[in-house]
């Protein structure tokens, strides 16, 4: 399987080297190199499961060289990095993944690496994955520290976690949650309302009414997404979107406005919405590409919508909405077994700039709602600095606001969903819930 090896590793380096998204970078490499089934499978998960693990194996890296990982050539250190994930979790026999490691790094980078990549293949072998675990518990190392480097998570992210945790009563589940996000999620599809799916042998639920799980296989063949009657969509996605539009019962020719839509996924479950409730959809996306996404995404499964391409936070239009879909940019926290790499890539530094544009957007779109008028504030993300204290700040400076009991409009779309009955905000997780780790406010503009 050395040729899925090298997919693996050029898709790695690519995403390494242009901030690409592993997600679209690896399923193009895979039709490129015409890997079958068996191939593309091992590459899927060389790939995945290398960014998922980083931080453990670099630990694991530095302890078998005795150097920084930041002192190795980046290229040569994803390629250890695959190669470890091969030792450790794959337990791929310790001759093959050491032959092939080496051969692929003196084959796709340079001859004169092979040897180091020996000599640290060699060290690492010397421990299976439990007996690195022992090493690592036995490092003086904080809880945090620890955890990050035992679930592969930068601290700062694990501290984000651990106080969203901690804020709902439920810290004993740190380390569940962190677990989640390395395992391999599931394909949902959600069937779109008003249309007739042939959902065949689909598992249905586990979160949303109209979602299903997809076993294997590749969703873009599978009739309903194919003919446009359902899409490709996690179930968190699925019940922010319906929490929406069942707030409250709607009224005949609702304006609706998705703010931020793209690339299009909520927008398409809120055209279908709409179409069947007799309301009218907005869409509204900053760049004329990710606007093409959406009205692509519309148009496949047979919707129309009023398109606008303007700057969220400066909205000029004429027309006043009855609710609003505000999926704010964010860190992306809550998707990141999804995409694994994107841990790596943000730092909270980044935080400040994202809260500073999720609170100008929300201020925006609540100057295009109508009085009595819903808003639905959405992250894929459960840092409270994105969640609740976005929430808390937006009661304080807009005093015709008022926070609606989502938890209640959730359970009434799955009574078995397991929430926290005693706050109005929603926090998902993959660990409780089998869907991305969303949150949900539903804020509703008073006539006061």
């Amino acid at each position: 399987m050395s040729s899925s090896r090298k997919v693996a590793l050029l898709a790695l380096l690519a995403v390494q080297a242009s901030d690409a998204y592993l997600n679209l970078v690896l399923p193009k490499r895979i039709s490129e190199a015409r890997l079958s089934a068996p191939d593309a499978a091992f590459a899927t998960e060389l790939a995945y499961g290398t960014a998922r693990n980083q931080g453990f194996y670099d630990y694991v890296i530095e302890k078998a060289c005795g150097r920084l990982v930041s002192e190795i050539d980046a290229d040569l250190l994803c390629a250890i990095r695959m190669g470890a994930h091969q030792l450790l979790v794959l337990e791929t026999p310790t001759h093959a993944a050491i032959f092939e490691t080496v051969e692929l790094v003196k084959r796709e980078l340079r001859a004169s690496a092979g040897g180091f990549a020996n000599a640290v293949m060699r060290k690492i072998s010397e421990f299976n994955l439990s007996g690195w675990l022992e090493r690592l518990e036995k490092e003086d190392f904080s809880v945090e520290q620890f955890l990050s480097i035992r679930y592969s998570h930068p601290i700062w992210v694990t501290r984000a976690i651990r106080l969203a945790l901690e804020s709902d009563g439920a810290l004993d589940e740190l380390k569940d949650a962190l677990n989640a996000d390395n395992a391999n999620p599931k394909v949902h599809l959600v069937t779109l309302p008003g249309r007739t799916a042939q959902v065949g042998s689909l598992l249905a639920g586990p979160a949303s009414p109209i979602g299903y799980t997809l076993e294997s296989g590749d969703p873009s063949k599978f009739p309903g997404v194919a003919d446009g009657t359902m899409r490709v969509q996690d179930q968190g996605s699925q019940l922010v979107t319906l929490a929406l539009a069942n707030t409250k019962t709607i009224k005949p020719s609702e304006q609706w406005l998705d703010i931020c839509a793209g690339p299009g996924g909520k927008a398409v479950l809120l055209a279908a919405l709409a179409k069947t409730s007799d309301s009218v959809l907005t869409t509204n996306e900053i760049t004329p590409h990710r606007a093409k996404l959406v009205a692509t995404a519309l148009r496949h499964s047979g919707f129309e919508a009023t398109q606008l391409i303007q700057d969220g936070r400066a909205l000029g239009t004429s027309l006043r909405f009855d609710r609003i879909m505000l999926d704010a940019p964010c860190t992306g926290l809550g998707a990141l077994r999804r995409r694994p790499e994107s841990r790596w890539r943000k730092g909270d530094g980044n935080l400040k700039e994202l809260t500073s544009l999720q609170r100008e957007l929300l201020k925006s779109a609540w100057k295009q709602l109508k009085p009595g008028g819903i808003l639905a504030y959405v992250t894929c993300s459960p840092h409270p600095a994105e969640t609740t204290s976005q929430i808390e700040w937006f009661l304080r400076s807009e005093k015709n606001s008022l926070l609606l009991d989502a938890t209640s409009v959730m359970q009434d779309l799955n009574p078995g969903l397991a929430l926290n009955p005693n706050r109005k905000t929603v926090q998902l997780w993959p660990h409780r819930n089998g869907t991305d780790a969303m949150f949900l406010a539903l804020l509703e503009k008073t006539n006061g």
